[in-house]
């Protein structure tokens, strides 16, 4: 393994931002910045990212309310997709929040994110049928 996996840093900023941009994470409705800044104030040791020396290949943002945990914004540089990197970063936060006695860890996928499916399903996440629904309480643009 040619990483590690470590906490988020400030100067990671711009490095992450541009991942997920290159992941196609990011969407107009949500300000990757104000993600971030809003991650760093609950639970910021459940925010990794993967690092080679000093560049960033990877993210997640994970999260625990008590009853379930979360994941969100994982992401790979995708030249470097295949090298385990998404499968260490989940294990990482998986880890993280089993110390933190989370008894079930979810996540979302876009309905046409083939692929995104195809990678959960090979780590044992099991799809079910949910009706999500959102609000939005702070507008980010």
């Amino acid at each position: 393994m040619s990483f590690r996996i470590r906490p988020f840093q400030r100067p990671d900023t711009e490095s992450v931002i541009a991942l997920w941009h290159a992941a196609g994470l990011t969407r107009p409705w949500n300000d990757p910045r104000q993600d971030i800044e809003r991650k760093l104030r609950v639970q910021p040791e459940l925010f990794l990212v993967a690092v080679d020396d000093a560049e960033v290949v990877g993210s997640v943002m994970a999260g625990y309310d008590g009853h379930r945990g979360w994941l969100y914004y994982l992401a790979s540089d995708p030249a470097r997709r295949g090298e385990g990197i998404g499968r260490a970063l989940v294990g990482e936060a998986e880890r993280r929040l089993e110390a933190m006695g989370c008894p079930k860890v979810q996540l979302m996928v876009r309905p046409d994110n083939v692929a995104a499916r195809g990678f959960y399903d090979a780590l044992g996440y099991e799809p079910f049928d949910i009706w999500a629904t959102g609000k939005r309480l702070i507008a980010d643009a």
